[in-house]
């Protein structure tokens, strides 16, 4: 058992949160899981692997992992998502590193990201490294409501091991997420004020089809990789037009 403190954000992840704690359990002397008021059994199903389960409405995703990490009672804190899960390598490589008195200030770590049972190896979807292994003191979230960034202080190690992180079940869960994401990111360029226009949104929309499938190999994943290519370039176009909605909702109100 190792002094690290794992923190799990949860919403309605009765179909995930066991094996995601299962893959922690017995070798971590803390898991954290902060739930934005699951209706289903997904806090039954937490309490059987720990009772630091904090109830906290989720406002803004980067702020409620700040909150999270912040309940940690160990220094060093492994950010999970409750559709990842940590393999026995990865978890033998944590605890070498943490048992070292590593210099570093944190880890990224590789994911191997599913849709379904296949494992997309192309179109920067691997290893797309990820920041979630790291000293609470010296990292924080952009406190953002979509894609926030992680930033924290030098130096940073590099793991090698991966966590496997099934995110989406089927291409239909891989369309709704698209859908609720393209919500949150065209409320946050509203929130900001941000001047969009159709060409820069057309182009970035071939941009991002064209670095994803050519660029970043995704053709090498068959027809798979091309869903991810197309959907890359979609999430760019339903966002602004999403975008453009609200401008007209504000300008509709402003009329009346």
């Amino acid at each position: 058992m190792i002094n690290l403190s794992v923190v799990v954000l949860t919403k309605n992840e009765e179909k995930n949160i066991q094996r995601c704690l299962e893959s922690v359990a017995g070798w971590v002397n803390e898991i954290i899981v902060v739930d934005d008021g699951s209706t289903d059994r997904t806090v039954d199903i937490a309490s059987k692997y720990t009772d630091r389960i904090i109830i906290r409405k989720m406002d803004i995703e980067g702020k409620q992992r700040n909150f999270g990490y912040a309940q940690a009672k160990n220094l060093w804190v492994l950010s999970l998502d409750a559709d990842e899960l940590v393999t026995e390598e990865l978890k033998n490589e944590i605890k070498d590193a943490l048992n070292r008195h590593t210099q570093y200030n944190g880890f990224t770590i590789p994911r191997k990201n599913f849709i379904g049972d296949y494992w997309v190896r192309y179109g920067g979807w691997y290893p797309s490294p990820q920041l979630k292994l790291f000293r609470k003191d010296k990292f924080r979230y952009e406190e953002v409501s979509v894609h926030p960034r992680a930033f924290m202080d030098e130096p940073c190690g590099h793991l090698k091991s991966d966590i496997i992180h099934y995110s989406n079940k089927n291409i239909a869960d891989f369309l709704s997420k698209l859908n609720n994401q393209t919500t949150r990111e065209a409320e946050k360029w509203f929130a900001q004020n941000k001047p969009m226009r159709l060409g820069r949104f057309v182009w970035r929309a071939l941009d991002r089809f064209i670095r994803t499938y050519i660029g970043r190999k995704g053709y090498k994943d068959g027809f798979i990789g091309f869903v991810v290519a197309f959907y890359a370039a979609l999430y760019q176009f339903i966002s602004y037009l999403k975008y453009r909605e609200l401008l007209l909702e504000r300008k509709e109100k402003g009329n009346k």
